[in-house]
């Protein structure tokens, strides 16, 4: 049973809004894809968890602190007997493990973070967390590679690793555990939930100003700003998607708030930021519908 789901964190939000409304530097732009691209791997993983059957509870992307350290899980899965933790990896290409110096390397050279250390890590400080709150049960910890264009040579068959061809046979296995969960696996799952923290520490945003964004209102489906008002409806004239007015700005008024906190949402901002509906009066028509309308006049602003 899912206990605590994936939520896309606000710092990958963030660096997908900016990457489509402004030219990210080149190192912003590589540190926004290995992002993006790690968290698609972690949706793949969850569609294989969520099919679980056995008395288990899930917990999905994890973050921790203990000791003054902060550590992440991706996924944990806990059952009457055991925490299973994964480190979810969606790399591909050729790698090598070097087994003298316990390193990884993507071929033909380059040193990647190992990541059977990071999740060696994560079991760690888990035990740490664990003992702290007075659970005592085993950890077993795994890497799961999940791409399925991902080759590693000359590792070891002993080391905890599950590639994307073994996760049916895997969850197979897995599923028929039949030990029944009771009232300790419950305060357990929710002690972890609780413990979450929901902003990480070590987020890595680029400053930007309003400004330097583009404006308009992006395509739900192909993310293009190439958009029309036919009737009461927003056209892609790249895709041809639809989406209800209404719906296109509620979307462009979260993106805005989420860049800019601080600023109040008023009429003539969220005009300006959606650039394709003409009227002004149906932006306050929206707004004043889905909003608390503070002040009066010139000083009117909407509250979430």
């Amino acid at each position: 049973m899912l206990h605590k789901p994936r939520t896309i964190s606000s710092e990958l939000l963030t660096l997908r809004y900016l990457n489509h409304r402004t030219n990210l530097p080149h190192s912003e732009k590589q540190y926004f894809l290995h992002l993006d691209k790690g968290y698609k791997g972690e949706l793949q993983f969850d569609r294989w968890t969520e099919k679980l059957q056995c008395d288990c509870l899930i917990l999905n992307d994890l973050l921790l602190k203990v000791n003054n350290t902060t550590f992440q899980i991706d996924s944990t899965i806990i059952t009457a007997d055991s925490i299973y933790l994964y480190e979810v990896k969606n790399l591909e290409g050729d790698h090598i493990y070097d087994a003298q110096y316990d390193k990884f390397y993507k071929m033909p050279q380059r040193e990647i973070l190992n990541p059977l250390a990071q999740m060696a890590r994560g079991e760690f400080l888990l035990s740490q967390l664990l003992f702290r709150h007075g659970f005592k049960i085993p950890i077993e910890s795994s890497v799961v590679f999940i791409n399925e264009e991902f080759t590693l040579y000359n590792i070891p068959p002993d080391k905890p690793i599950i590639f994307s061809s073994q996760l049916r046979r895997y969850f197979r296995e897995f599923n028929s555990i039949s030990t029944q969960l009771n009232k300790n696996h419950l305060l357990l799952a929710e002690k972890l939930a609780s413990l979450h923290m929901k902003n990480s520490p070590y987020k890595q945003i680029p400053s930007y100003s309003y400004d330097q964004l583009r404006k308009g209102i992006a395509c739900l489906k192909c993310k293009s700003f190439s958009i029309f008002i036919k009737k009461s409806k927003c056209v892609c004239e790249k895709c041809l998607h639809e989406e209800k007015i209404s719906d296109a700005v509620l979307r462009a008024v979260s993106e805005f708030k989420l860049l800019f906190p601080e600023q109040k949402i008023t009429t003539n901002i969220i005009y300006d930021w959606c650039q394709v509906v003409k009227s002004k009066r149906t932006i306050i028509n929206i707004l004043s519908q889905n909003f608390k309308v503070v002040g009066k006049y010139r000083g009117t602003h909407y509250n979430l």
